[in-house]
Parts: C-alpha cells; structure tokens; sequence
C-alpha cells in the first residue's frame, strides 16, 4: 500500500539509528544511482550561522520579481513539511514529495539515510524536474559535511558565522567558518556578508581560488534618510527598507544582490527594488495580529539573541517571553543580551525534537543558573506558557516568543 506523505516522514526518522550523520558518501552514492544532476541553470548554496532563511527569501522574492523561474530549499519547516521545498514561491504538495521519496527509496538499496537527506535528495529531484532558472538550497548544519554541497553551486554565500552546535563544528568562530567554506567552489563567486568573516572562511577562499566578494568592502550598505542605497564600483541602487525588521535584513538582502549580480543573471532594478520591499520569511520578528502584540522570532543561539536584544532596544516596549530551547544550546549565551528587555519568561517543554528536547522542569533549572528564579514561570505546554504570557503582558504590552523553530511553531499553532 502506498505511503502518504506523513507515513514517509514517520518512517524517514527509523531509517537511520542517528538523526545527524554529517557526511556526503551515503547521500552522494544515491544521487549518483537516481542520476540527479544540476538543479538548475544557476544555482545558489546559502550557508551560516544566521540569516540564512532570510537570505533565501530575498534571493527568491528578487528573482521572481524578475520573472525567473525559482526553486527554494529551507528546513527546518514550521507548520508544514512542504514549506521546505518551493518551486515559484508555492510549496510542492504532498504528491509530488511522495513521489520523489518512492524514487529515492527504490535506489537507496540498503544505504541508510537521515530524516535530512531524504528531504535534501527529494528536493534536488523535483528541481531538476521543474527546468529551473534559479536553484537556491540553504545548508543545513555546518556546509562541507552537509547533504546540500553534494551539488556543486554557482555562488557560494555565508551570511555570518558564530557559535551554534558547536558539537558538530567545532568550538569557536575560525573551526567553525572552516567548516561553513566547505561550500565555496574554485573559480566560483563566494559571497561574504559580515564585516569580518573569520580568516579561516577567507583562507578557504584563496586556496582554491574562489572569487570572494565581501559585504562592506566590496560593496557597501549606504543608510539614507528613507531606505538604504546598494553600491558597489561602478553601479548603485537606493533602496526601501525591508519589510523584516530585523536589523540585520539589509545585510542579508545586500548578500542576496550580491549573489544576484555575481551570477549575471537579467535582474533589473525594479525587481531589486520589490523584492527587497516583499520578501518574506516566517518567524523572523513576524508580528501576530490582535492584542497584546505578539512577536515571534526562531532566535535560538547568542548571535541571533544579539539581533533581538538590539530590535528591542530600538521598539521599547514592556514585553514578557514565551522562551524554549533545544537541550544542546547555550542558554548562558541566549540570555545575556536579552536579559535587560524580558521581565519575565513564561517556559514550556519541546515535545516534539526527541532527544534534543527539554523537560520544562529541565529548562528552567538552566535558566535560573543565569536569570533570576522569580521571573521563571514553568507551564506545561508552550500553548500553557503562551496563554499565560498573553495574561501578563496585558492590553499594552508584548509577548515574544522565541528560543526554537519549535517554540515559534508552537505559538502558530495556537493562533
């Protein structure tokens, strides 16, 4: 009898005894017996720490804009599991992944595959199907070891590199951007979007000769009265600010143009223009309607907790979170920043990430190692924790809702 998409994600999961197994021989040797080659006439590998998704959605919304025909590949998903995988902006409906995951069982043989790779492969599948313009694949974990560098991209962009599953990648910045340059190509354009990338993701870059272009050197980012303006030697475009607020989105849509431009592709200013001012990626300070103001963002690591400390710092306003994060993440890091703009923090458990998931009870014990024990509140379920937060914050006030893609989907799912 044949699978329905949820029975194929079911059984994904059973297929391989780890959840993670970083490497490219098994997925490699499958996409060699499915005959997978090039996903499209151009393609983009979207690697980082954070602002990857971000990134993603700008190329996306750009090229659309320009009348390209796209693919997108993201994870992890929040509602849906089609949200990963979207050809001209729409996700693919189950059909068709249940289609590409019977083609990928049929010639795995008994090479084992991760919940990750089956996706990863599925959506190369459906890309190359669709006779794309543009390819755009957002790495997952790390880059050199990850199921997207199986394919070989024709611009390479690290949004930012900082410390998160450092288990996998290594302790600090430099180990860490090491493994992120394992998607730069020789020959190839690499966007570089930080001021000040580690110096192993730039030795990487002239090792093998990779063209690096990077943010505020090679081009710059130019505030103005209303908007920002785009420059580089020899072109330059005033743009609207993005519709996500996030202080750091004109770096990741300056990347995008960076890698746009870098590929040569017939990209006029006007689809710049509305494709900076439309793009969107869910979860990224995304404001809920209704009172009090709700906020969710899938912050989940100190670099991303930075960028809402400075988003709250900028819209003051009294705001109480709903707050949970998976088991291995640096708790210490995340609440630093944020400590001075949260008066309280309403807890739940993820119940839904397996071993890396946190009791409530778990969570907050960590959290009191940091954070005062009287502004913990444990609930027992994220919907609980939300419930009460909307309570405490009152009519005038905020609720953020942050630490996971879990948590942020959680509250989506409550309304």
């Amino acid at each position: 009898m044949a699978r329905t998409l949820e029975q194929w994600l079911e059984y994904q999961q059973q297929v391989h005894p780890r959840s993670i197994d970083m490497g490219l021989e098994r997925v490699g040797a499958v996409a060699r017996r499915l005959g997978i080659g090039k996903p499209g006439r151009r393609v983009v590998t979207v690697g980082g720490t954070n602002g990857k998704g971000s990134t993603v959605a700008f190329l996306e919304a750009i090229a659309r804009a320009a009348g390209l025909r796209t693919g997108a590949y993201t994870s992890p998903h929040l509602l849906r599991y089609n949200e990963r995988v979207r050809i001209d902006g729409k996700p693919v409906d189950d059909a068709a992944l249940v289609q590409a995951f019977e083609r990928i069982e049929a010639a795995r043989g008994d090479t084992p595959l991760t919940f990750f790779e089956y996706g990863t492969l599925a959506a190369l599948l459906l890309f190359e199907q669709a006779g794309l313009d543009l390819a755009i694949l957002e790495v997952g974990l790390g880059g050199r070891l990850d199921a997207t560098n199986i394919v070989d991209p024709d611009c390479a962009v690290i949004t930012t590199v900082d410390l998160d599953h450092q288990d996998y990648l290594g302790p600090d910045r430099e180990s860490i951007g090491a493994e992120k340059a394992g998607i730069l190509r020789a020959g190839k354009p690499c966007v570089l979007g930080e001021k000040d990338p580690p110096s192993s993701v730039l030795r990487r870059a002239y090792a093998i000769g990779a063209f690096a272009i990077r943010g505020h050197s090679d081009y710059l980012i130019d505030p103005l009265e209303a908007g920002w303006r785009w420059r580089e030697p020899g072109y330059a475009i005033e743009l609207p600010d993005p519709a996500m607020p996030a202080p750091a989105q004109r770096e990741n849509a300056a990347a995008a143009i960076a890698a746009l431009r870098a590929l040569d592709l017939p990209v006029p200013d006007e689809a710049i223009r509305a494709g900076v001012a439309g793009a969107r990626a869910p979860g990224r300070l995304q404001v809920l309607p209704g009172t009090p103001e709700r906020v969710l963002d899938v912050a989940h690591n100190p670099q991303g907790a930075g960028q809402l400390a400075r988003w709250l710092e900028l819209h003051p306003k009294p705001t109480v979170a709903v707050f949970s994060a998976l088991g291995d993440k640096d708790l210490g890091g995340i609440c630093a920043p944020l400590a001075p703009w949260l008066r309280a923090w309403h807890l739940g458990p993820i119940t839904d990430a397996g071993p890396r998931g946190l009791a409530v009870d778990e969570l907050a014990r960590r959290l009191a190692e940091h954070l005062p024990a009287e502004i913990l509140h444990p609930h027992r379920s994220l919907a609980d924790a939300l419930a009460a937060a909307t309570r405490a914050a009152g009519p005038g006030g905020r609720v953020l809702v942050f630490g996971s893609f879990h948590t942020v989907a959680a509250a989506m799912a409550a309304g």
